[in-house]
């Protein structure tokens, strides 16, 4: 199967060198995505351009296609699901949940010179980066690409009830399932809460497992992919 790897926040698609390996051991075509702003021009991208990109990946692909969104890109996943039910036969969600139609994409943090630069490790003391050694930080931190405003506030648009009908599975990284499923039944994910199929998976990692635990997190995917 096709599987489209898109990643989160500040990283570009050499998130998942350490992923497409063991993905294509185990018989799958992993497809990292490369977006606008976060990796491919234009530096002033939206998410209009980060959205377009994904369906482009998409239409490339064999069906059926799996796509995977880690953290924020979680949203762009289900976006790809909302404007192509009939191509993506499921969505993985790696430590994050699709936003709601009309919210701001990831408007988290301050925007600098038109953009959102990764603002340390503080805010993601804990669960989150407990398993990132210092060299492993300071790498990251390093090479993390500030987001484009456009895209940290774009809004969020969802036009097709049809994509309720694509299989989503969460993996949960510095939260487990029955965490995920206690903030679902408290009406804390809307959007999900509509999906009538939907699985969580632990993996024993935190906010990153494509680098703490590439192996671990293909299976996993591999697994998705095959159900």
């Amino acid at each position: 199967m096709d599987i489209l790897l898109i990643a989160g926040l500040w990283l570009d698609a050499s998130a998942w060198d350490r992923v497409v390996p063991p993905l294509s051991e185990l018989g799958h075509r992993p497809v990292p995505v490369t977006l606008p702003g976060q990796g491919a021009p234009p530096a002033n991208a939206t998410l209009e351009d980060q959205h377009a990109k994904v369906l482009e990946a998409v239409d490339a692909a064999a069906y059926p296609v799996l796509v995977v969104g880690h953290s924020a890109a979680s949203t762009l996943a289900w976006m790809a699901a909302d404007a192509r039910p009939e191509k993506v036969t499921r969505v993985a969600m790696i430590g994050g949940f699709a936003s709601n139609d009309g919210e701001a994409y990831a408007d988290f943090f301050d925007i600098v010179d038109g953009v959102m630069p990764f603002p340390g490790w503080g805010p993601f003391e804990g669960p989150d980066s407990d398993d990132l050694d210092e060299a492993r930080r300071t790498a990251l931190a390093d090479a993390a690409i500030p987001v484009p405003e456009g895209v940290a506030k774009g809004i969020v648009h969802l036009h097709d009830e049809r994509r309720h009908d694509v299989p989503v599975t969460v993996i949960c990284p510095e939260f487990s399932p029955a965490q995920a499923k206690e903030w679902l039944e408290a009406g804390e994910l809307p959007e999900l809460s509509k999906a009538r199929h939907l699985d969580f998976i632990d993996i024993d990692s935190g906010h990153w497992p494509m680098f703490t635990k590439p192996r671990e997190l293909a299976s996993l995917l591999a697994g998705i992919a095959g159900a």
